[in-house]
């Protein structure tokens, strides 16, 4: 018969036995933000098309099944990802003294949270922000538009059409560095050079607006284009304001941008959308 095992009974380990004996290492649970994160890690590396469960269930080290506990399909992680983007984000209470300024905030922030990972904005073009969590978002910047005095029909219009924009304007900008990365030129300056090259060649009688404007066309940087289209934009929403609104008592119709001409704001009571950026469509350096 055995003795009982007591402490003084217990012998140490011989150290070559101890390196066998390491502990497991912990495991970390795996959860809806684990995952998210690491969807965002493989869209950074690989890109939108190489985004997939399976190579996000590599980048935690699991099984693809264990995806399907937290998310439905790659839709819904997709969504998800959507979401997080306004994670943080808090519009302020509408002020129709600052309502241009607040709109401007908005859309400036939006193209940041975009351009913070890889092809961000071909997924944000697919989802709109209808769920439960984003409907607040929508409902305060509805807010900041109708206490501006905008009509309810422009209005409606408004955070679509501004959405639109800053997603697609992010959208092309990813294209274009892309499509940079795959030539010969290293810089924009580089690849702006060699279009304007090809403009020079072109028949002055006809096409004397392309030469006389190519400079513009392609100069500037991303961000001086971005702030451009905006503003054209906004000016295009204040056309709509009537002189007896909150802001249309403040002046707030048709301001000037600071260190540009003040245009032609659209007709009051027309049927047509507000201005758009125009332009060739090739943006200028970041």
């Amino acid at each position: 018969m055995s003795e009982p095992r007591s402490e003084e009974n217990e012998v140490p380990a011989p150290p070559w036995e101890r390196s066998r004996r390491r502990a497991a290492p912990a495991r970390v649970p795996l959860t809806l933000g684990r995952i998210v994160d690491a969807a965002f890690t493989v869209l950074d590396r690989e890109g939108y098309d190489g985004l997939s469960m399976r190579q996000v269930a590599a980048e935690l080290g699991v099984a693809v099944s264990a995806l399907y506990a937290h998310v439905a399909s790659k839709d819904e992680l997709l969504e998800r990802m959507y979401a997080r983007l306004f994670e943080g984000q808090e519009l302020p209470e509408p002020d129709p003294a600052r309502w241009r300024e607040q709109v401007r905030d908005y859309a400036v922030q939006g193209r940041a949270r975009l351009l913070s990972h890889r092809d961000m904005a071909r997924i944000s073009m697919a989802h709109v922000p209808f769920s439960p969590e984003l409907l607040p978002h929508v409902e305060r910047m509805l807010a900041i538009f109708r206490a501006a005095g905008l009509p309810d029909r422009v209005a409606a219009t408004a955070g679509d059409m501004i959405s639109t924009f800053l997603e697609g304007f992010t959208y092309e900008q990813s294209m274009w560095q892309e499509r940079q990365r795959n030539t010969d030129a290293r810089t924009w300056e580089e690849m702006r050079a060699t279009i304007k090259a090809y403009f020079d060649t072109l028949p002055p009688d006809r096409f004397p607006n392309l030469l006389a404007m190519a400079d513009m066309m392609f100069g500037g940087t991303y961000d001086a284009r971005f702030e451009l289209g905006l503003e054209i934009i906004i000016r295009g929403l204040a056309s709509y304001i009537e002189p007896g609104s909150p802001a249309g008592q403040n002046g707030d119709t048709d301001a000037p941008v600071e260190g540009g001409d003040t245009g032609a704001p659209v007709e009051r009571g027309g049927s047509g959308a507000p201005g758009d950026g125009g332009g060739s469509g090739a943006p200028g350096e970041r």
